[in-house]
């Protein structure tokens, strides 16, 4: 969980090769012939969205940038106004104050204060936080301290848990009775290092993570994994990059889904906390400079156009991307067949590939050639542009590459 609280269709359709979502309330496509310029820098890729909380924010900026959404919350917040566990630690912290406390989400913090209210206890627990010492993990924390009528007495510009610990074991701990707000799962890392330090440290579990009640759309977002559906994953917290792989481990996927992550799938997290529990299953991930939503929307706008292939075919720009292609500035979405037609022909542009090889490609095909013919007339219909791909009589098909382009070297 890194933003503020280390926070934050179709189905077989999808995922058999466009991710595009048909029919789905969770994801939007581009429509043909839009210009690129209008459709956004995510036009024509397709993002999985696996957060809970904030979703909605996350997904209006990907669909204000072109990006067709397929939403799967991976996890559900459990609050724990009721919880028998967050009563104690906050009854245990009225009988003995703390010195410090440590907030760490301010979706926590103010979860925390509405639960000690609706107890009766609410001004009491103010009154104890007021005595402390206040460390706020971020910016957000920091106005749900203040919208408390509190005053936080440090907060790191870098956001970071790491750096409240080295402040506050570099102040010295020993002999302090420090409270931290948990995000929802064990710090067991920052809690031992405090009390190795010699303090007396007091958690307080304010809501828990808990698997989705309905892993419906989850199930069809490592479906569009499996199936070559999707460009990029989102993740805005730790607990849910584990609940998908434990989703997929579960449904017998485990393998395709890690190779997806591993290959050509972009893992985009919101933070470094976010990114372990698949860093730990050897998936490289790209992450902002700024543990937000904003600037997490910014890399993925810069990092999946970047990994379009771009061609010079018959005097036009050809920019290939998960499930559509840019023709000089014009949008034009592609059906997966042909998805996977023109992708064969690219890995060697300008080369012939025969019809046994595009049947290859071809998903689901069967033996049969002719669905090659069927699916490269289609794909040509998709294109608007039938000179950009050459038949090559007994022979097969070859993307008509610019004069020079085919050289050697090239």
């Amino acid at each position: 969980m890194d933003d503020d609280t280390h926070t934050a269709a179709a189905a077989a359709a999808a995922a058999a090769g466009t991710g595009a979502a048909a029919g789905s309330d969770a994801t939007d496509a581009a429509g043909a012939g839009t210009g690129a310029a209008d459709a956004g820098p995510l036009a024509g890729f397709t993002v999985g969205v696996t957060a809970a909380r904030r979703a909605d924010d996350l997904i209006a900026l990907l669909r204000r940038r072109g990006a067709t959404v397929l939403h799967a919350p991976a996890l559900r917040i459990v609050p724990l106004a009721d919880d028998g566990e967050l009563l104690a630690a906050t009854r245990e912290l009225l009988a003995c104050p703390p010195d410090a406390v440590v907030a760490t989400t301010a979706i926590g913090f103010r979860g925390w204060i509405e639960a000690a209210d609706g107890w009766g206890i609410g001004e009491e627990l103010l009154g104890r936080l007021r005595a402390a010492e206040l460390l706020a993990r971020g910016p957000k924390v920091k106005g749900a301290i203040r919208a408390a009528g509190l005053v936080e007495a440090w907060s790191p510009q870098s956001e970071s848990l790491a750096e409240v610990l080295d402040r506050m074991l570099a102040a010295g701990v020993a002999g302090r009775r420090i409270a931290i707000q948990l995000h929802g799962e064990p710090l067991p890392g920052f809690v031992e290092a405090l009390r190795d330090g010699g303090a007396e440290v007091v958690v307080v579990p304010v809501y828990r993570w808990m698997p989705p009640e309905d892993p419906g759309p989850l199930d069809r977002l490592l479906d569009a994994l499996v199936g070559g559906g999707v460009d990029a994953v989102s993740f805005t917290s730790a607990p849910a990059a584990a609940s998908l792989l434990s989703r997929a481990e579960q449904r017998g996927l485990a393998e395709p889904v890690l190779a997806a992550l591993r290959g050509q799938v972009l893992s985009a997290c919101v933070g470094p906390v976010t990114a372990v529990p698949l860093q730990a299953h050897g998936i490289d991930t790209v992450q902002p400079e700024r543990f937000r939503l904003g600037p997490l929307v910014q890399l993925l706008c810069q990092e999946l156009p970047g990994r379009a292939r771009v061609l010079p075919v018959a005097g036009h720009r050809l920019e290939i991307r998960g499930h559509a292609v840019l023709i000089d500035a014009g949008l034009r979405p592609v059906p997966p067949a042909g998805m996977a037609l023109l992708r064969a022909l690219a890995r060697r542009p300008g080369w012939v590939v025969s019809r046994a090889d595009l049947l290859r490609a071809l998903p689901g095909a069967g033996r049969d050639e002719h669905a090659v013919e069927t699916a490269m007339a289609r794909l040509r219909g998709a294109l608007g542009a039938a000179n950009l791909i050459q038949t090559v009589v007994k022979r097969g098909y070859r993307l008509a590459l610019d004069a020079g382009e085919c050289a050697p070297g090239r």
